[in-house]
């Protein structure tokens, strides 16, 4: 049994009312074991959790024909990455309120578990010549499921970082967290690339795209062990269970007048609050401003590449490439926009940044999808993927900031998770768009309008300047309630 198991089994579970590891951080020295496993789970966890996004986005491409048959439709793909994103939304809501009453690392640990099942039922799936058109539907249906199960494990693992981070240090801890998102579909695709070449096309078919579902489940399972040994909840977590007691009445002065009556506590936050009550205004400025994100996301990260496969003028082998290219950039410029933003302030770093996608986004993306040559394909891919998505860096620490510890979870989960909903049904709009707006152009006004959006939620938000930032997460959430 490690030490860091040892020394915090107590706050384990993440139950209410156990006792509280060691006081809140001040820097990354100070932090006690749990508290550092805490942010190492939180950045690798969140690169685990990408792989099972991008898998079936790269790795079940080669293998439609043995999924789905010879008579597939097209949309077959789309539809099971649709399946998954459809999820998320449900399991943001779900167990972001499962994370705020018991804890964030039990409940990450039970997303885990239900990650790493989905994972490996897929890797065991039968092929379309055993159940026929019920191999599509079943991959669906657990592409839905490991959605839930995935949207789970950030609305609770990524808010248990954040809580354990030291004030000055939650914005670069959030970059290096969300970073992990495009370094993710790189080493998917790179995996693929490395099968298909030892393999071939027809053993990776068979059976090779199984053998990386399998791997995501050990993956998973890794971390499960992980957090089970090494990851408790953060002592603000447990701050928040003990408020209600009256640090007077343990003093043991029998002298001292009889306290008064303490007042009844406030009820405790919940969804309702979230959607309509106290909270609700964050909350709906926050989901403006991630479907801004998410409108950026779908138009650089999975409309370009295709747009470059069948409009540009670059080899096919050539797309991966430069997509893999832009993810690196992107990866990099993310890690330090989480940082900038604790120098800038949040909302200025969200400002300019929209501001930077709506007039130079269009731009670039026209550039690579009308480049010449590889070079300037990649380099103007990259750049796009710098002035757009990387300002994903500062959102765990932005989301975490603006929600207090009782709706921290839920309110991450569901911010994050239902504003993807209208940007991912791009698969449907988008076909109806192009006879009015063309078809380059309703792309580029896509991303026109996730850079207003970006720009519009967070000026409805708090400032969040750096001195406002050094206080803890809850002093800052209850300071914006309004």
């Amino acid at each position: 049994m490690s030490a860091a198991r040892t020394s915090a089994t107590p706050a384990a579970s993440g139950t209410p009312g156990t006792p509280a590891p060691s006081a809140a951080p001040t820097g990354t020295a100070a932090l006690p074991p749990e508290g550092r496993a805490a942010l190492r789970a939180g950045v690798v966890g969140n690169l685990v959790d990408n792989i099972h996004v991008f898998l079936p986005v790269t790795a079940l491409a080669p293998a439609m024909l043995v999924l789905a048959g010879p008579g597939a439709a097209a949309s077959t793909g789309a539809l099971i990455i649709i399946a998954m994103l459809m999820g998320r939304p449900v399991g943001g809501v779900v167990f972001g309120r499962i994370s705020d009453r018991l804890g964030r690392t039990r409940t990450t640990r039970i997303a885990i578990g239900g990650t790493a099942l989905c994972a490996a039922a897929i890797a065991a799936v039968p092929s379309h010549e055993v159940l026929g058109a019920g191999t599509v539907a079943l991959i669906l249906l657990l592409r839905f499921l490991g959605g839930i199960f995935v949207a789970g494990e950030y609305s609770a693992a990524i808010p248990l970082a954040m809580e354990w981070s030291a004030p000055r240090r939650r914005g670069l801890m959030s970059g290096l967290i969300l970073s992990m998102a495009p370094w993710a579909q790189a080493l998917v695709a790179f995996s693929v690339a490395v099968l298909l070449a030892v393999l071939g096309p027809e053993q990776y078919a068979l059976w090779g795209w199984r053998a990386l579902f399998a791997a995501g489940a050990l993956l998973s399972l890794g971390m499960l062990v992980y957090y089970r040994r090494q990851v408790t909840d953060a002592p603000l977590f447990h701050r928040r269970a003990g408020a209600d007691g009256d640090p007077a009445a343990a003093d043991g002065d029998a002298t001292a007048p009889a306290p008064a009556p303490a007042p009844a506590p406030a009820p405790a936050p919940n969804l309702r609050s979230l959607l309509t009550g106290a909270w609700s205004r964050a909350f709906w400025q926050v989901f403006v401003m991630m479907t801004g994100l998410w409108l950026l996301t779908y138009s650089t990260v999975l409309l370009l590449p295709e747009r470059l496969a069948a409009d540009s003028a670059l080899p096919a082998l050539a797309v991966p490439v430069v997509m893999g290219i832009a993810s690196v950039a992107q990866a990099l410029v993310m890690a330090l926009a989480g940082h900038l933003s604790t120098l800038t302030g949040r909302r200025r770093l969200f400002l300019l940044w929209g501001a930077a996608a709506a007039v130079l986004g269009p731009v670039l993306w026209w550039s690579a999808v009308a480049a010449p040559t590889v070079a300037v394909a990649a380099a103007c891919a990259a750049l796009l993927q710098v002035v757009t998505v990387s300002a994903y860096g500062p959102v765990s620490a932005y989301l975490s900031e603006r929600f207090p510890t009782a709706l921290r979870s839920t309110g991450y989960g569901a911010g994050y998770s239902l504003s993807l909903v209208l940007p991912a049904l791009y698969p449907f709009y988008v076909p109806v768009l192009e006879p009015l707006l063309g078809r380059h152009g309703t792309v580029l006004t896509m991303v026109v309008l996730g850079g207003v959006l970006v720009m519009v939620g967070a000026a409805a938000g708090p400032r969040l300047r750096p001195r406002e930032l050094d206080a803890d997460l809850d002093a800052v959430a209850e300071g914006h309630t309004r």
